[in-house]
């Protein structure tokens, strides 16, 4: 084990990450500018995007975290039957769910059930198809709809929050099933489909756009919340949650409702890229 893994377990990740959580919400502006030049310097981030494209007129850190694009800047896919990626960043893995198992990296997966927190819930998948992808400092970190869907069900899984940087998913095993978690069912015309939103460490934090801050608080034990006839139908492409600091999405589908294109590992992604094909039906 190399002693950035072995942090990775030593180090107490909910008190640093209450304390990122505040640190990046201080409006102080010697901070705030300190702390955002260092990122867009250090990641190279491409401001020219964004709405508000001077970094140093965010209130705080985290406005310019989540920050908004361009119009235009990002677009769907023109075919209506593409799925389409719900993040900006890399693809960690992508391929089919064997017998129930996902997989995370070499040597390393876990299961649909973990991960979702609920054997039932998994059962669609267990045949099915995954997409992780990887979002670092650099990325855009609001997070699409993949296809549309009406909202069924949030669970909000507690656990640990290792950071999902490559290093740390190709040693800790189980690791998305491990981490902190909201996961949100969705109901299509083809049937179900799961966005997975898994917090890492320095503020595991999620925001949606129905329920608004949603991670913290921190979750004693899984919570679920039941959308069952409230209509909240969501169109392809449209903004559906936010990460506050580090963040994977991992999208699972079920057997035969799509089929994906050849997507490599560390293949670089945008929202409403196409990442294969999903029929309406």
């Amino acid at each position: 084990m190399t002693f950035k893994v072995f942090l990775q377990y030593a180090l107490p990740h909910r008190f640093l990450s209450r304390l990122v959580y505040w640190g990046t919400r201080w409006t102080f502006a010697p901070w705030k500018n300190w702390l955002i030049s260092t990122i867009v310097r250090n990641y190279e981030v491409d401001m020219t995007e964004a709405a508000q494209p001077d970094p140093l007129a965010y209130q705080h850190f985290n406005a310019f975290f989540t920050r908004k694009l361009k119009p235009g800047a990002r677009q769907a896919d023109a075919d209506p039957a593409a799925l389409l990626s719900p993040a900006d960043g890399r693809i960690s893995q992508a391929g089919q769910i064997v017998d129930g198992r996902i997989f995370q990296a070499k040597g390393q997966d876990y299961s649909a059930a973990e991960l979702l927190g609920d054997e039932a819930a998994a059962a669609p998948y267990r045949n099915g198809r995954f997409v992780t992808v990887y979002l670092s400092p650099r990325d855009y970190h609001r997070v699409h709809m993949p296809l549309t869907g009406t909202l069924r069900e949030t669970v909000h899984v507690p656990g640990r929050i290792f950071s999902v940087a490559p290093f740390a998913v190709e040693a800790i095993p189980r690791l998305f099933a491990r981490n902190e978690r909201l996961v949100c069912h969705f109901d299509s015309t083809r049937g179900p489909f799961t966005v997975v939103m898994v917090g890492a460490i320095l503020v595991s934090s999620v925001a949606t756009v129905w329920d608004g801050l949603v991670i913290p608080p921190y979750a004693p034990s899984i919570r679920r919340k039941s959308f069952a006839g409230q209509n909240i139908t969501l169109e392809r492409f449209a903004e559906m949650a936010r990460f506050n600091m580090g963040s994977t999405v991992i999208l699972l589908l079920p057997e035969g409702m799509a089929e994906l294109d050849a997507l490599a590992p560390q293949q670089a992604v945008r929202v409403g890229q196409r990442l294969g094909s999903a029929p309406q039906g």
